[in-house]
């Protein structure tokens, strides 16, 4: 009985050192959890609370309507024109999500389904048909790629899906229905925006009924909204159409050329920018300030509160020096001129002409007209189309409307003097002879050369500035190299081979010849403007400088820049005027321009000008240099064809310039008769400058005379002999008009043969 009390007692002890190890065991436990959950609670409580509560700010920014675009005198040139448009923007949806609201919106608009790209379909079918798209990869293939790409769930999932699309047939896709396609067409827009950011879904031929049924179903399109977009409208049509430039769409968005330029400067990838010329050159300007929402999201990506940052603001407008008018009335004529001298023999190759009209003291470009004749392939009838671009971007020979940049060249290097006379007769160089367009011209200083446009004299300037001995049949010419960069040199002072700094981008230069050490003859066509090529906008640069006293002033297209419209529809404050900018100052003495201006002014007034035909006797008063160029048309596959360019620079008044204008018409004429277009268009756009001018004072003296009416009718006999004084002076402005038209009618001193001058 004993033993078995002890036997008891001793199993007793057991368990009871096995509960208290137990006991020890959850109360060290329970003290690590006690102690984990303080140092959570106490020691980290607060950076966990923030974790959880933790927020992300997106800013978003919203496009605004562009700046607009008027002319010197107020005219809108270009426009916006608000049109309803769905947007569409993911607020983090999911793939089904999104496809859900696509297929509500499908059912509200029409959508045009003929740019629906087969990549897309293909995505869309597998969408829709995700079971029938696994079987596109059997289990077998599913393994074998996954061994190719062990470790990333990513090149894997990539890897399939493309096998999925390449398998994807003509008979899968013909399952889509019609309105399956739609809702594919508006799936595709909002997979391809931006997250946060708003995507256009539909901008063309939004109804009024279409844009009432989405807005009444907001509520049902979780991220779809209705709003106004805007398209670049152009008040005048094709007028200047190639220099205002272009806007990209929504579907170009940033261009990929300078796409990291944009988004550095916080452009989003759909954005709509200025791609070419005034709209690109003043992208910065015209864009405006783009709304700026601040999305606040938790760390999922789900919104949780929107707030606007800044409204926005419309781009600011553009004040052009372009008088739209007078660019109007310009191009007519450039287009009848055009038409009349391709129906002319030997205007075969003939099918454009440029005209720029500037202020030769502030640079202001008052018309850069340019046409292009171009046969239709359908029709087979000559159409017109804009080419004012041409101004800037086509260079070529201009003749001898540069010899006064030669004469004054020669001047300042001390090869001639305003008392340098020399006889035109021939030169002949080897087997070469050079002469002037006719002969006879006789003996001439620096002004007569100008007047009668002798060629003869500008070979022998340029061959003193080369220290070449001349005589009559001599083997060859040694012309030393640095001879080329002194006249060059000379000549871009005036803008001639240089860029002229106008505010446009990719503005051409010319070619600059490259064989004159070669052919050292060269250096004699150089000097009429046979070599080197220019472009029509550094010949009125040139024209600018000579009528201003040698300054070369920057042309430029933009007068001003103007705050957006004001409530009442009036134009803004000005924001900035934009100032003349001097880029040099032409090292020559006044007496020598005013050789060369009396030289011009010879030409259109004195017999025997090359331009008195034409301007003798207009009471503008003009001066200036006619040209004509030898060059060569080059056809794939057939022998060059011999053309002439004509060309001419004037100014007027003579006296005190206002307007300086450059005329080009390229590949003219054929054979040896000219048609003298350059002239025709070179004097009726002088013509209707003056005369716009006059009509336009006369039309503000009877604006003021009707409002002196208003204000003091019947006061006093005083003020009706001032009403009788401005009537009569209506009287002698359309007097003067009359006389004008007359004298522009008059002098038909063999116009057609000044054109010859250079040949």
């Amino acid at each position: 009985m004993t033993n078995r009390m002890k036997g008891k007692k001793k199993k007793k002890t057991h368990i009871t050192v096995r509960m208290n190890l137990l006991f020890l065991l959850v109360f060290v436990l329970f003290s690590v959890l006690v102690l984990r959950l303080g140092v959570v609670q106490i020691v980290k409580g607060d950076d966990y609370r923030r974790e959880v509560e933790r927020t992300v700010d997106v800013a978003v920014s919203y496009s605004v309507p562009r700046g607009k675009i008027y002319d010197r005198n107020g005219n809108i040139v270009v426009d916006n024109n608000p049109k309803n448009a769905i947007t569409y923007t993911n607020y983090g949806a999911s793939r089904k999500e999104m496809l859900e609201v696509a297929e509500r919106l499908a059912l509200l608009i029409d959508m045009d389904t003929s740019q629906v790209r087969e990549r897309d379909k293909k995505d869309f079918w597998l969408l829709l048909y995700p079971e029938k798209g696994d079987k596109k990869v059997s289990a077998q293939e599913e393994k074998e790629i996954r061994n190719q790409h062990k470790g990333s769930q990513k090149d894997f999932d990539k890897a399939i899906y493309q096998l999925k699309l390449n398998r994807i047939t003509d008979e899968d896709l013909s399952e889509l229905t019609e309105h399956d396609l739609e809702v594919c067409a508006i799936y595709s827009k909002f997979a391809s925006g931006y997250a946060l950011t708003p995507q256009i879904v539909k901008n063309e031929g939004v109804t009024e009924e279409e844009f009432a049924a989405v807005s009444e179903n907001l509520e049902y399109l979780p991220g779809v909204d209705t709003t106004t977009d805007w398209d670049r409208v152009y008040s005048y049509e094709n007028t200047l159409r190639s220099i205002l430039g272009q806007v990209s769409t929504t579907s170009e968005g940033l261009p990929r050329d300078n796409l990291d330029y944009y988004l550095s400067k916080g452009y989003k990838y759909n954005d709509r920018i200025g791609k070419s010329y005034i709209e690109a050159q003043y992208e910065d300007v015209l864009s405006g300030q783009k709304a700026k929402v601040k999305n606040i999201t938790d760390k999922a990506g789900n919104v949780l509160e929107t707030e606007v940052i800044t409204e926005g603001q419309r781009g600011k407008d553009l004040v052009l020096t372009i008088d739209m008018d007078l660019q109007v009335a310009v191009e007519k004529i450039i287009e009848e001129e055009l038409r009349a001298a391709k129906s002319l023999a030997g205007a075969a190759y003939l099918d454009r002409a440029f005209v720029v009209l500037m202020d030769p003291f502030t640079g202001e470009v008052l018309t850069m007209a340019g046409k292009q004749i171009q046969r239709d392939p359908e029709t087979g009838k000559y159409v017109m189309r804009d080419f004012a671009l041409g101004n800037i971007s086509d260079a070529y020979p201009m003749g001898s409307a540069v010899k006064g940049a030669t004469i004054l060249t020669g001047l300042k290097k001390g090869a001639i003097t305003a008392d340098t006379y020399i006889h035109d007769t021939p030169v002949k160089i080897g087997n070469e002879i050079k002469r002037s367009h006719r002969a006879g011209l006789g003996t001439l200083n620096p002004v007569g050369a100008l007047r009668v446009s002798s060629n003869v004299y500008m070979y022998h300037t340029v061959m003193r500035m080369a220290n070449v001995n001349y005589y009559y049949g001599m083997k060859s010419l040694n012309v030393d190299p640095r001879v080329w960069e002194e006249l060059r040199e000379s000549f871009a002072q005036f803008g001639l081979g240089v860029e002229t700094g106008i505010d446009l981008p990719n503005e051409q230069v010319g070619v600059k010849g490259t064989d004159y050490i070669t052919y050292p003859g060269k250096l004699l066509d150089f000097s009429i403007g046979q070599y080197d090529t220019y472009t029509t906008i550094q010949l009125a640069q040139y024209i600018s400088t000579i009528a201003n006293g040698g300054y070369r002033i920057q042309p430029r297209l933009v007068k001003e820049i103007r705050e957006p419209v004001l409530e009442n529809g009036e134009i803004g404050p000005v924001f900035q005027e934009i100032t003349p900018k001097i880029l040099n100052k032409v090292d020559l003495r006044s007496e020598w321009l005013n050789l060369v201006k009396e030289g011009f002014r010879q030409v259109m007034h004195v017999q025997g000008g090359t331009g008195r035909g034409y301007f003798g006797g207009k009471n503008y008063l003009p001066a200036g240099k006619t040209g004509t160029a030898e060059d060569f048309y080059y056809q794939p596959g057939q022998s060059a064809v011999k053309v002439y360019n004509l060309t001419l620079v004037a100014y007027a008044p003579y006296d005190n310039p206002e307007v300086a204008m450059a005329v080009v018409v390229p590949k003219a004429y054929t054979g040896r008769t000219g048609n003298g277009i350059n002239m025709k268009i070179g004097q009726r756009t002088l013509d209707t400058y003056f005369q716009l001018k006059k009509d336009r004072a006369a039309a503000e003296a009877q604006q003021n005379q009707s409002s002196n009416e208003e204000v003091g009718d019947g006061e006093t006999d005083e003020n009706a002999g001032t009403e009788n004084n401005n009537e009569n002076a209506g009287n002698e402005t359309t007097g003067s008009s009359s006389e004008q038209s007359n004298s522009g009618a008059g002098g038909t001193e063999n116009p057609e043969g000044r054109t010859e001058e250079d040949t």
